[in-house]
């Protein structure tokens, strides 16, 4: 059969009725795509990770990437201009330094709380079996935060010296940049001993606890999220902070060892 002119204008304007939607539809979903950057603690590591997929797995037009520093050095990331959307700090101090700059958008919101925790490798024979310990011969060197820059550095000092014996333990101190720096230093047995979170020393089968540090003998051990002023995905970075506290991301931060903050 001979197509006349007119059979090709036909078929072109339905070619035409028919792409269209879905190159719209295309474009759509291209300009609807965020991704965020997440800056958090080193401590928080596992579950975030744990969150993220969660969450992208609700919200395929998220993508959430993650890293991971100590609480300080992130602080000092962002105040040099790091493209960090979401910041999650392992202790207030560090986020009320980036509020207190004007570095946070609105609010920050405690999510969860964790515990310090003495830690030994699994076959140690020192005989350490509290805080106390550290300041005796049982232990020849012990690890723990930086406390100019990890939340968990001060919380060993402040336990220490609520037993009196901070300038023996400060003598024998290795001081790591962050908390799984330290775990592996126990694992290694390259210490005698080390100050973790209790989340971190879950993560491993080649360290004992010892001791929990009573919360009355260092500050609070709460983990603070906030969205950073310069992020420009403000709204979904408010979204992803909303599911933190959802029953979802609760079930996910007890499975991982933390408390909700109540």
């Amino acid at each position: 059969m001979k197509r006349t002119p007119l059979f090709y204008v036909v078929m072109s304007v339905v070619f035409f009725l028919l792409t269209v939607p879905v190159f719209a539809r295309a474009s759509r979903d291209d300009s609807s795509r965020v991704d965020l950057l997440i800056g958090a603690a080193m401590s928080l590591r596992d579950v975030v990770d744990d969150l993220s997929v969660a969450y992208m797995t609700q919200n395929r037009h998220v993508t959430l990437t993650s890293t991971y520093a100590s609480s300080g050095a992130l602080q000092t990331q962002i105040e040099e201009g790091a493209p960090i959307d979401i910041f999650m700090s392992a202790a207030p101090r560090q986020m009320n330094n980036l509020i207190n700059q004007g570095l946070i958008y609105c609010a920050s919101r405690n999510i969860v709380t964790n515990d310090v925790v003495l830690i030994v490798p699994v076959n140690s024979r020192t005989g350490v079996e509290g805080f106390a310990d550290v300041g005796t011969d049982k232990v020849r060197m012990i690890a723990f935060g930086d406390p100019a820059s990890t939340p968990f550095g001060v919380f060993a000092q402040e336990i220490f010296a609520s037993y009196g014996i901070l300038a023996e333990v400060n003598a024998k101190a290795n001081l790591g940049t962050d908390v799984r720096q330290v775990l592996n230093w126990v694992e290694m047995e390259e210490v005698d001993a080390g100050m973790v979170f209790k989340t971190d020393a879950m993560t491993s089968n080649l360290v004992r606890v010892v001791a929990t540090a009573e919360k009355d003998r260092h500050s609070p051990s709460v983990y603070p999220v906030g969205i950073v002023n310069t992020s420009p995905s403000k709204d979904e970075a408010q979204r992803f902070i909303d599911f933190l506290f959802t029953s979802e991301a609760r079930a996910i931060f007890e499975r991982h060892g933390f408390s909700m903050y109540e």
